[in-house]
């Protein structure tokens, strides 16, 4: 068969994912945070573009910009007309001893191990102690609104009467992180100001007697250690406990009584004084602490029994299209690379504004519809959170089920009951026993969590049991799954809680 060249027309149809599609598309999914650095850098590329303030929309100056582009103007208004539309355009108005001994440390599991801090929840308990040392009161220190580099910084002003030693200490309270651990490697620091590692030690070790306690720590280990000689109580015994942290962390508690030479009234003993102590001493000062959660879209009760659910404004850019400007400059445009290059910034900004209409017009539709399908939940509580899942959204909204994945990807709803990620209103289903109406999975982990917390000493509740308990209040549920969720919680097995209420219930006898 002869191979020959030939020319055919073809008539086909095709989706072309430009790049104004691909922005809006990026805009669904960004935090109010990483919006704002986007608009910023937008802005100072894009000489059209400016901010609005709230008292902009009163001046004549901005009255202008809006009689030369009545559309670009709306787009750039929408917020304007947000606490009206909010609520009724979107389905008019919808109808321990032992519990975590450092509660506030995220980081804790990372370092010591993965079972360390869940081994720590698994009785009741009172949490971390008020302070990390005698005479330091945290409430004054954060009333003041002190940052740890100035807290710090006092100190060694008054520590040091060398210029070169203030300055080695310096460059050591540059290097704390956030929990007021020192990350700096000394080497490097020695080298850098040309002093030798001992100068730099022996300035690290007055550093490390600075208030609060537990300052400029290298791990751990050495943070409780600082602490406990500040109270006098690092001991060989505390010292080979602190020591051994890991075994902590595996709940080899016959290992860490011979290590420590201690009988296990004693050990009880020791690990009450580790749990009054701060593992992050630097996280009570202003500006240690992680930012604060900003709800995107908060939920109210409205007079007529609905909800009422709203955009939050602090999380919304104002953003205008400049029109004067661009009238102005265009007129002057020496050639055309300048009109081309002003047309693409005007088409660039316009298209902006309305992605940031349709992103804010998406997240309140996609919020809306979920408080629609967890009303029960917003009015009795997590046992009445139902299972949902992402496709059931989009299809009650009319959107692809992408779209709302890329809407509730790290953002957070402000409800009665607190705020939410609006992912934890999305839960697999676990079929009912009787044939009913499906259970939440989040439901489910909450009655878990309840059982075991109520459980007594000499009746420590085992998988199995929790299994019979739940077949019987109607949640067909695997031992297994029961074994995944409790473990997912960080609650340790029934063998390891029955060995711990034990030991405690001997101990306060």
């Amino acid at each position: 068969m002869a191979l020959a060249a030939k020319l055919q027309l073809r008539q086909s149809q095709s989706l072309v994912m430009t790049p104004q599609l691909m922005q809006s598309i990026r805009l669904l999914q960004l935090t109010h945070v990483e919006l704002e650095r986007f608009i910023d850098d937008e802005i100072e590329r894009n000489p059209l573009l400016e901010r609005a303030e709230p008292q902009d929309d009163a001046t004549s100056d901005q009255a202008q910009k809006s009689d030369a582009a009545p559309e670009s103007a709306a787009d750039g208004d929408w917020f304007e007309a947000e606490t009206e539309w909010s609520a009724e355009a979107i389905s008019d108005k919808l109808d321990s001893s032992l519990e975590n001994l450092f509660p506030d440390d995220p980081g804790t599991s990372e370092r010591l191990g993965p079972d360390l801090s869940a081994q720590w929840k698994s009785a009741s308990g009172s949490g971390i102690g008020a302070s990390s040392s005698e005479g330091f009161d945290v409430g004054d220190m954060a009333a003041s609104a002190i940052t740890l580099r100035q807290h710090v910084g006092e100190q060694i002003a008054l520590a040091f009467a060398d210029p070169a030693a203030r300055l080695v200490a310096g460059e050591l309270a540059d290097g704390l992180d956030e929990a007021g651990y020192l990350r700096a490697d000394m080497a490097e620091i020695a080298a850098r100001l040309g002093a030798s590692e001992a100068a730099v030690t022996k300035v690290l070790v007055t550093c490390q007697t600075f208030e609060p306690a537990g300052l400029f720590a290298r791990d751990l280990a050495e943070c409780l250690s600082l602490q406990l000689a500040v109270r006098d109580r690092l001991d060989p015994a505390m010292r080979a406990l602190v020591a051994n942290l890991e075994l902590l962390a595996r709940r080899d508690f016959q290992t860490l009584k011979r290590i420590c030479g201690v009988d296990e009234e004693d050990l009880l003993d020791m690990l009450a004084e580790i749990r009054a102590l701060d593992p992050r001493p630097g996280m009570a000062f202003s500006g240690g602490a992680s930012d604060a959660i900003v709800a995107d879209v908060e939920v109210r009760a409205a007079n007529d029994g609905s909800w009422a659910v709203e955009l939050n404004a602090e999380t919304l850019p104002r953003v205008l299209v400049d029109n004067v400007y661009f009238a102005r400059v265009s007129g002057h445009a020496k050639d055309q690379a300048e009109k081309d290059f002003l047309a693409e910034c005007l088409q660039s900004a316009n298209w902006l504004t309305r992605s940031l209409d349709q992103r804010a017009k998406t997240i309140l539709k996609v919020a809306s519809e979920i408080v629609r399908q967890q009303d029960a939940f917003l009015v009795h509580g997590v046992r009445h959170l139902k299972p949902l899942n992402l496709r059931t959204v989009a299809d009650a909204i009319g959107m692809h089920e992408s779209t709302v994945s890329r809407v509730t990807a790290n953002k957070y709803m402000l409800t009665p009951r607190g705020v939410f990620e609006l992912r934890y209103f999305f839960t697999a289903s676990i079929a009912s026993a009787g044939g009913g109406e499906a259970h939440s999975s989040e439901a489910v982990r909450d009655r878990i969590k309840q059982l075991i917390d109520e459980e007594k000493p000499v009746d420590v509740l085992s998988d199995d049991a929790i299994v019979d308990m739940l077949r019987e209040s109607g949640v067909d549920i695997a031992r297994r799954t029961v074994a995944k969720y409790r473990e997912g919680m960080n609650i340790p097995s029934s063998v390891q809680r029955r060995r711990e209420k034990r030991a405690i219930a001997s101990a306060g006898r």
